[in-house]
């Protein structure tokens, strides 16, 4: 059997290089602040992975994904064993384009944190009187550069955002920021409204988006899973104040609660974690996880 290793490894991913495609594989890690945290969460990337799945067939007449197959019966043998089944997706080879893709159809997190000091989110200029989780009169599309392992990523404005695509794309810059902001609130809308039917309030997001060997634009990476978007209840939801979340919301408001536990979950976390996920899963897709 042929051993892979991957040639790139994120925060949650690795990626192995497959030939004629690539094999992504969601992990159990998490991380929170820019830091993969100690424990791993049980099953989680098999959650990411089957989410993901959901929305790119969901998405498919918006734009074209880059995921071929999530059964392992349709990759090398190598990830038919045990710790890849579930959580690998073999995936069409993209040249990414490096951007972050963030939409907010809710005003939070940073955002809010941003408007209460200068009535905008990364240069938007937003209505006045707008409170902490209040839906916004339209999503708006707040990229960011991609940074390194252990960097923040950098918000842009969409004048900025141009600039860097010419870098890696001359002559195409203004023409893919543009296309991959329509794109990137189109899906939201879409996926947004289908949420609330099942009781969930995405607030934000984030997409990437690459090209194919036709230079076509196409959605690659995740796609709304708890690891990149805000999932809230839409029961009990009142804006005004912070909502409770099925994402990873939940770890980083423990950590800023506990801020010497060095990255360390306790396993009473660890579990409500998981529940969470599978829960935002069950609801999303109508079946079990």
């Amino acid at each position: 059997m042929k051993e892979y290793t991957p040639f790139k490894s994120g925060k949650v991913r690795e990626v192995y290089d497959a030939g004629d495609s690539i094999i992504m594989v969601a992990t159990d890690r998490i991380s929170a602040f820019d830091h993969i945290l100690k424990n791993r969460i049980t099953r989680k990337g098999a959650i990411l992975t089957q989410m993901s799945k959901f929305w790119f067939d969901f998405t498919k007449d918006i734009l074209p994904n880059h995921m071929i197959s999530v059964d392992n019966a349709d990759m090398p043998e190598f990830f038919r064993q045990p710790e890849f089944l579930g959580n690998s997706m073999k995936c069409k080879k993209l040249t990414m384009i490096p951007m972050e893709c963030i939409v907010r159809g809710y005003i939070t997190g940073s955002g809010w944190e941003s408007y209460q000091k200068s009535g905008e989110i990364c240069g938007i200029k937003l209505p006045q009187g707008l409170k902490e989780s209040e839906k916004l009169p339209e999503p708006i599309f707040t990229p960011s550069t991609k940074a390194e392992l252990g960097d923040h990523d950098e918000n842009v404005s969409l004048e900025q955002g141009a600039k860097v695509l010419e870098q890696a794309f001359p002559g195409k810059g203004r023409e893919y920021v543009e296309k991959v902001r329509d794109f990137t609130i189109a899906i939201y809308k879409k996926c947004a409204d289908y949420a609330l039917t099942r009781g969930i309030i995405i607030a934000d997001t984030k997409f990437e988006f690459g090209l194919d060997e036709k230079g076509n634009i196409v959605l690659g990476d995740e796609v709304l899973t708890p690891d990149s978007s805000r999932f809230w209840p839409l029961e009990g939801y009142k804006a005004g104040q912070s909502q409770p979340s099925y994402d990873k919301q939940f770890v980083r408001d423990w950590l800023k609660a506990n801020p010497d536990s060095d990255y360390l979950l306790p396993q009473d976390i660890i579990d409500k974690t998981i529940a969470k996920y599978k829960e935002a899963y069950q609801m999303l897709t109508g079946k079990d996880f």
